[in-house]
C-alpha cells in the first residue's frame, strides 16, 4: 500500500497559478504511475493527468492540456501538478492517486489503488 498526502491548493483569482504536491510513502517502489483526479460539486471524480513512474510519460484530460503540468521527483517520491491560467471551472477537490500495476488508460478511477485526501483548490473569477 501507498500513502499519499497532497499540498498547495488554496484560493487564486482566475488566471493565476497554483501548484499541487503529492509525497508517497510506503511501497513506493510498486508504483507504475500517479495521477490527479478532481472532484467539484455535484460532479463525478473526474480524470486530469497522469505520469509513469519510471518513463515520465505524462498524459492530460483536454479541458487542462496547455495549461497544466505534471512532473515528479523519484528521489524524493513527490509527484506535482503545476497550474496555470486557472479558471473558476477548475474548482475542485484535488486528489492524488498511486497505480501499482500497469494500467489500461490512466484515466479512469479504478486502476488507482491508492488515494491521498485531496486538497482544495478555488479559483475566484
Amino acid at each position: 500500500q501507498v500513502q499519499l498526502v497532497e499540498s498547495g491548493g488554496g484560493l487564486v483569482q482566475a488566471g493565476g497559478s497554483l501548484r499541487l504536491s503529492c509525497a508517497a510513502s510506503g511501497r513506493t517502489f510498486t508504483t507504475y504511475a500517479m495521477g490527479w483526479f478532481r472532484q467539484a460539486p455535484g460532479k463525478e471524480r473526474e480524470f486530469v493527468s497522469f505520469i509513469t513512474w519510471i518513463g515520465g510519460d505524462t498524459y492530460y484530460a483536454d479541458s487542462v492540456k496547455g495549461r497544466f503540468t505534471i512532473s515528479r521527483d523519484n528521489a524524493k517520491n513527490t509527484v506535482y501538478l503545476q497550474m496555470n491560467s486557472l479558471k473558476p471551472e477548475d474548482t475542485a477537490v484535488y486528489y492524488c492517486a498511486a497505480a501499482s500495476f500497469r494500467i489500461r488508460s490512466g484515466r479512469t478511477k479504478d486502476e488507482y489503488d491508492s488515494w491521498g485526501q485531496g486538497t482544495q483548490v478555488t479559483v475566484s473569477s
